[in-house]
């Protein structure tokens, strides 16, 4: 089995690794010193010091050496299935201790000839092979553990950048898109005019050409460079509405009422585009359409007084409907259009810091309240 996933950039990579053997290195230096102050009786002088330094030095430096290699056979083992995991880890421990037999009988023949080596070995020989051995496991684990951090890492990337992407792709569903019915009796509503009033016929197809231009725009902007959807003018919103209920007038005619309280002090703040659109489309479906008399549609626009965030309301005299039935698309036909979306849309895009409030009751109307932060 391969080695862990690691973070793909070299330099990430190159980063990892030089912690890694930062860390090896000052637990070396711990473990030598720490064998130096056992070793030493500072009451006696400085001979036993030195005697001490000189036996950690002679003692420790071919683990810490041999150790470098432990964390290559260390990630080939690691993820595998238990009993090839199980004798890869013995092998390596006893060639561990095998290795630091011999390169302590290479220095002591070095420094003191082949016999002094040979008395030394014999006499270390199976604590030095016992020592090894836990020495071996204790980097091991160690190195395990590394591997294990670092594959937690890297699912955790994986996990967040999937998500990421999650996010992107419910932005791009939700947002962009018009009301296939809308579409369907916009074009009737064209038919019908351009056999009646050519010129009105040509305005509103100007219009409708120009609510496409506006949704072809904000789905061509990049969400994947700027980690959120664009950001549009409100003026730009507010055109857009008024071209989408002139042609929702094509067919309601005088029914169709609407109150704009725009505040032109914030007609140049920012918020993502077609988020008026939905709540709009919901009035008009729900609270104007179905009434033989039509109904009132208000729209306000106006500065948070104590946040100096963009306050934004939606509001129809319709029905309204039961608060308590907002939570259940199957008995609200209100929830299921718009409300939802707007909701999922915010969390994804403001992270949880824009709000929306509904206020409604049966024969009371049906209001949305938006706070997009500025």
């Amino acid at each position: 089995m391969s080695s862990p996933a690691t973070p793909s950039s070299p330099r990430s990579n190159g980063r990892s690794n030089g912690r890694l053997w930062l860390a090896y290195a000052a637990s070396c230096l711990l473990a030598w010193a720490l064998y130096v102050l056992a070793g030493s009786e500072f009451d006696r002088g400085l001979d036993p010091f030195w005697l001490a330094v000189y036996q950690a030095t002679t003692t420790l430096w071919a683990p810490a050496l041999l150790g470098v290699a432990v964390w290559p056979w260390t990630r080939r083992l690691y993820r595998r299935p238990l009993v090839p995991f199980a004798l890869g880890h013995l092998v390596g421990a006893l060639s561990f201790g095998l290795a630091w037999l011999v390169g302590e009988y290479l220095l002591n023949s070095l420094l003191f000839g082949p016999v002094h080596a040979g008395a030394v070995l014999q006499a270390v020989l199976l604590w030095r092979g016992i020592v090894g051995v836990a020495v071996y496991a204790a980097m091991a684990i160690a190195f395990n553990a590394v591997l294990q951090g670092r594959a937690a890492r890297s699912a955790a990337v994986a996990a967040a950048q999937a998500e990421a992407a999650l996010a992107k792709a419910e932005l791009a569903a939700i947002s962009g898109k018009l009301n296939p019915h809308f579409l369907f009796n916009t074009l009737n509503s064209l038919i019908a005019l351009a056999r009646t009033d050519a010129a009105q016929a040509e305005q509103a197809l100007l219009r409708f050409a120009s609510m496409l231009r506006y949704v072809l725009d904000t789905k061509r902007s990049d969400v994947a460079a700027t980690g959120h959807e664009p950001r549009v003018p409100l003026a730009d919103e507010v055109a857009f509405l008024r071209d989408y209920l002139a042609l929702e007038a094509l067919r309601l005619g005088e029914r169709l009422r609407v109150d704009w309280q725009i505040d032109e002090a914030v007609l140049a703040d920012e918020l993502p585009p077609l988020t008026l659109q939905p709540l709009v489309e919901n009035a008009v479906q729900h609270g104007i359409a179905p009434r033989k008399g039509g109904g009132c549609i208000t729209i306000r626009a106006a500065r948070d007084a104590l946040s100096a965030g963009l306050r934004l309301g939606v509001a129809d005299d319709g029905p309204g409907c039961d608060p308590a039935k907002l939570d259940a698309p199957d008995a609200s036909g209100r929830h299921g259009i718009g409300l939802a979306a707007l909701r999922k849309r915010f969390s994804l895009d403001y992270d949880g810091r824009a709000r929306l409030q509904i206020h409604t009751a049966p024969g009371a109307g049906f209001r949305v309240d938006l706070w997009i932060p500025q």
